[in-house]
């Protein structure tokens, strides 16, 4: 057993000792959560032996989310020049990343970022990791309300039914991508809402690319920014937007990876 824990660690190491990690965080109106969930993630990162960048995305923010990202020096902040969306902003980072792997993760790491271990076990294999609150082996710590945990349960059925089959939580927002995979998918994506991981997906296996997804710890936190009726009803409205787009061959284009 010991054997096998070396052989893993040492695994890991080969694996990251020359990688750099790009970490993308859309940030809108975060003041009061950012600070803390930037602190968690540098005192992660300073344990690892990988070079890294965090990049944060402000995405017209109205209260003081840059002012607060702007006190650590060793954060880069993108400005959208209002608010674009979620989706718009994790697409900006991605094109501005720079490292070997880009990892999106949401502001207030529901998803902690100790879960990047779990998804450097898979980069040999795959180019696409995606974390699941809706595997069997997934850990809810804290669950949503009622009317959210309902939605978040028949959103999922839509998205298998109308895009991708095989996929039990496309939403979670804490996803690994190779540098070539997240260049070409966000060239491709046209969702600017919450809906674009789901359209994320839906590009990276049209171009072949090879996607895992894995259980994850998981926290809800009641100040989420999504509008309960709003922007589910955009979301469901925008799944049948990708579908569209797919048949007009909008994501045909250049294949070849």
């Amino acid at each position: 057993m010991l054997c096998l824990i070396w052989i893993i660690l040492l695994n890991k190491m080969l694996l990251t000792s020359s990688m750099k990690l790009s970490i993308v965080i859309p940030a809108y109106n975060e003041e009061k959560r950012i600070k803390a969930s930037l602190e968690k993630i540098i005192a992660y990162m300073k344990k690892e032996r990988y070079d890294y960048e965090i990049i944060v995305i402000n995405d017209g923010s109205t209260d003081k989310t840059k002012e607060v990202v702007l006190e650590f020096n060793n954060v880069t902040v993108l400005d959208n020049p209002n608010n674009k969306g979620k989706g718009y902003s994790v697409r900006g980072g991605f094109l501005y990343a720079k490292g070997d792997w880009i990892l999106f993760s949401d502001a207030d790491l529901s998803t902690p970022i100790e879960e990047l271990e779990t998804c450097f076990r898979y980069i040999k294999e795959y180019e696409v990791i995606i974390a699941s609150r809706n595997l069997p082996m997934s850990k809810i710590v804290v669950k949503q309300p009622l009317l959210r945990s309902n939605l978040g349960k028949i959103f999922p059925f839509f998205v298998r039914l109308l895009l991708l089959p095989g996929i039990h939580d496309s939403q979670c927002g804490f996803k690994l991508f190779s540098n070539k995979a997240a260049k070409a998918v966000a060239e491709k994506q046209k969702i600017e809402g919450f809906c674009f991981d789901a359209e994320q997906m839906f590009i990276a296996k049209k171009l072949r690319y090879k996607i895992k997804e894995i259980p994850v710890t998981w926290a809800n936190d009641e100040r989420s920014k999504v509008r309960i009726i709003k922007d589910s009803l955009k979301m469901f409205f925008d799944l049948f937007k990708v579908r569209i787009n797919a048949l007009n061959g909008a994501y045909d284009k250049n294949l070849n990876k």
